[in-house]
């Protein structure tokens, strides 16, 4: 698991996968959400607004990331 820190409280999880460095673009991001290749805490998430708070884990292309 790698931990990735935010400057503030929370982010949203577009803006998490970019930050992380797994996807390029928000496009992309929007995409592999739809898809439903995006788990937040063990739950497919399908909004790209969904807001992430330290502590969260979200599995993307079998890479486990914790918000920091």
């Amino acid at each position: 698991m790698r931990d990735v820190p935010i400057r503030d409280d929370m982010i949203r999880l577009g803006q998490f996968l970019k930050l992380a460095g797994v996807i390029e673009s928000g496009g992309e991001a929007k995409s592999a959400i739809a898809a439903g290749e995006v788990e937040v805490n063990g739950e497919v998430e399908l909004r790209r607004g969904r807001q992430l708070h330290r502590g969260d884990v979200v599995d993307i292309d079998g890479e486990r990331l914790r918000v920091a």
